[in-house]
């Protein structure tokens, strides 16, 4: 059959994890709610981190910005998902579908220069102390979380552009809750090489680089707090890291984990379940993580609850005298 050109393409068909109609309840009301404890635990993450002046430091700035970029990056995937098994529909446009990739790649590349970013804001904070604030001054660290903004528009807009160059056949269902640059670059008929290549080496650049910048950086507080005499002042200098570490831990490893077995299976349906857990759990947990092992979070958390709680207005009944 001869290819259409992909500018006569209208639809993708997402075929989500299960055609089973008595499933479609249950995983409607599962990520549901999976999705609005991602989105208020991040949001009050960030207005802790907003509210609270002692915590107006870069580690928290960066924590803020984290929050924000985890909300972004699972609403660009979860409430379409929503939309498509309360409706019965497995629909997506084919400018929803690049729109959707362009931006699931931005926030998950953006996600990954942040944890990038936090490990070296560690690394200075345990190796340099006396230089901290000198180092990751206000301008520095706006001028961080802006380079990368700017690679991660770049590599997403070069990844979509690329995709628009294809031509498509008849294949148009897509084994996955949403668009997946893999998959939708392996249902066209035209030649995938030039994209292929530029996956697997965008892949190396941009997600191997920060996590040798990561590894470098642990390696380096490992040093300084083994050099460290008392255990009172180890437990604190790897406390500050503790929750940082557990995040880097849970993003890699389901991550590595997902297309691992996507290269070992050719069965999709497993690799679209195994994915929740970076585009679904991981954000999610993020909140309890960071607040759960960090005190400051904690007290700002517990005040910014409190104050909301006193602006509840109380009123009286006044009984009239006689």
């Amino acid at each position: 059959m001869e290819p259409r050109n992909n500018t006569q393409m209208s639809e993708f068909l997402l075929l989500g994890f299960s055609e089973d109609l008595e499933l479609q309840p249950l995983l409607f009301g599962l990520f549901l709610s999976m999705y609005l404890v991602t989105v208020l635990g991040n949001l009050l993450i960030i207005l802790a981190t907003i509210s609270d002046s002692h915590l107006h430091t870069p580690m928290y700035f960066f924590l803020s910005i984290l929050s924000f970029v985890d909300i972004c990056f699972t609403s660009t995937s979860i409430p379409k998902m929503l939309v498509n098994i309360q409706t019965q529909s497995k629909v997506i446009t084919y400018s929803g579908c690049i729109t959707q990739m362009y931006f699931l790649l931005f926030f998950a590349g953006l996600d990954d220069f942040l944890l990038a970013l936090m490990a070296y804001d560690r690394f200075v904070a345990i190796c340099h102390p006396l230089h901290y604030t000198v180092i990751m001054n206000p301008r520095l660290c706006m001028l961080m979380v802006l380079v990368s903004s700017i690679i991660s528009a770049l590599h997403s807009l070069l990844q979509s552009l690329m995709v628009l160059q294809l031509s498509f056949c008849t294949d148009m269902e897509i084994p996955h809750f949403f668009c997946e640059l893999n998959q939708v670059v392996h249902r066209a008929c035209s030649d995938t090489f030039l994209n292929d290549m530029v996956i697997y080496f965008a892949a190396v650049l941009l997600a191997i680089g920060p996590l040798a910048g990561i590894l470098y950086s642990y390696s380096k507080i490992v040093s300084s707090i083994r050099a460290i005499s008392s255990a009172q002042g180890k437990y604190k200098a790897f406390s500050t890291c503790a929750s940082h570490l557990s995040v880097v831990s849970l993003f890699y490893c389901t991550c590595i984990g997902v297309y691992l077995s996507s290269a070992v299976t050719q069965n999709s349906r497993p690799t679209a379940t195994a994915s929740v857990m970076y585009m679904v759990v991981t954000p999610m947990l993020n909140p309890f993580i960071y607040s759960l092992r960090n005190k400051d979070i904690k007290s700002s958390l517990k005040s910014l609850l409190g104050k909301e709680t006193l602006k509840v207005p109380i009123v009286l009944k006044l009984k009239k005298c006689p």
